[in-house]
């Protein structure tokens, strides 16, 4: 744990305008390396134990070392810690928000955004992974690359102009160390009520809007009802009910939700919804090391298709697919599932990343299309591969 009295993390849903702004952390708790991170953990459940929230981020990496059989394929070269969280007396007032750091007179931009992978790299590994698919290696997983890119402006004023763009229920913002963490992401990792209900939303199955009322209305449809959309997304919802069981009460897990449509400025998705009762004494930690990472950006089984997308990617994914939330003293806690989501470096350098889930009647085509769609968040249009 670190003394530091600087940065601030920012939660919003922009359809409910409802937000919550960490500011002035009285310390930091950060995993650079491996060797670090059990006890950074500690400190998590010290701090909340003397009644302190945290907010920030655990990066994808540190699922690695949440099971044994992974740690050695932990990458060098990751540019975020393992686990970065504030140490907070409470949220400010929202009204707080504009004056609460300096601003850029620059305009907020992404820009030169170039996909480090072009389509025929893409099929490259698409077929490598598809080779796993026929051996029965996995049943899905969820092949992701980089976006390199160059931004401007003040986070905070890019952060509000990609929420014009399109609007999320679990964005942040978060400036504490390392990278700062813009998450413009749709997707609910998990939720725990004051009570103790723990609450996924898993997200698998993504069409493009289309261009009129009816192409639109045709596509939610088809989304609705396609049965390889359905069938990825029960894939992801089965991996949660068994991740959350692990963590609650026997005879508590209920799916009261599935094959939901929720419609963006881009594209429609298709969320389904997972609840239980948390078992008696379930703390931060163990609820991580059963869910995280979440299995909607692994794939089924999770720790085999770990393995195979560690081989075919190549690089860490730091931030991306990690998680990004809140805990309150007690039981509550928020986290996303931290995808749309970019980290922008000191020097003008942005990164985020795309990817897709991929089963065996998938297309390295099609599922390198529905990347390059998904990277609209950030550019506003699409991308050439």
């Amino acid at each position: 744990m670190t003394q530091d009295h600087r940065g601030f993390a920012l939660f919003r849903d922009d359809f409910s305008g409802e937000e919550l702004l960490f500011r002035e952390p009285s310390a930091l708790i950060v995993a650079q390396e491996a060797g670090e991170f059990a006890s950074a953990l500690d400190a998590v459940e010290e701090a909340r134990g003397a009644g302190r929230w945290l907010a920030g981020y655990v990066s994808y990496e540190a699922g690695y070392l949440l099971e044994p059989k992974l740690a050695p394929l932990l990458p060098a070269g990751r540019r975020a810690p393992l686990l970065c969280f504030g140490v907070f007396d409470g949220p400010d007032d929202p009204r707080a928000r504009r004056p609460f750091r300096p601003s850029s007179n620059e305009e907020p931009r992404i820009e030169a955004s170039r996909p480090r992978w072009s389509r025929t790299d893409y099929a490259r590994r698409f077929e490598r992974l598809h080779a796993h698919l026929r051996a029965g290696d996995c049943y899905q997983a969820n092949l992701t690359f980089p976006i390199d890119a160059r931004w401007q402006g003040d986070p905070l004023a890019l952060f509000d102009d990609l929420a014009r763009r399109q609007s999320v229920r679990h964005s942040a913002l978060i400036e504490l160390t390392g990278p700062v963490v813009l998450s413009r992401s749709p997707e609910l990792f998990f939720e725990v009520s004051r009570e103790g209900m723990i609450e996924a939303r898993p997200m698998k199955g993504t069409v493009p809007r289309g261009r009129t009322r009816e192409e639109d209305d045709a596509a939610r449809h088809f989304l609705a009802n396609d049965a390889k959309n359905r069938a990825e997304n029960l894939m992801i919802v089965d991996l949660l009910r068994n991740d959350i069981s692990r963590v609650t009460e026997t005879g508590s897990l209920d799916v009261p939700e599935l094959f939901r449509v929720e419609s963006f400025s881009t594209v429609h998705q298709l969320v389904s919804h997972v609840r239980a009762k948390l078992a008696p004494g379930v703390d931060f930690s163990e609820i991580l090391a059963a869910l995280f990472p979440c299995g909607s950006i692994t794939g089924a089984p999770k720790i085999r298709a770990m393995e195979i997308l560690r081989e075919l990617e190549g690089a860490p994914r730091d931030v991306y697919c990690g998680a990004v939330g809140w805990m309150a003293p007690g039981h509550r806690m928020a986290f996303n599932v931290a995808i749309r989501t970019l980290s922008l470096f000191g020097n003008g350098e942005a990164r985020f990343d795309v990817g897709g889930g991929v089963v065996f009647d998938s297309t390295a085509d099609g599922e390198y299309d529905e990347c390059l769609l998904k990277a609209r968040f950030a550019t506003g249009a699409s991308l050439q591969g």
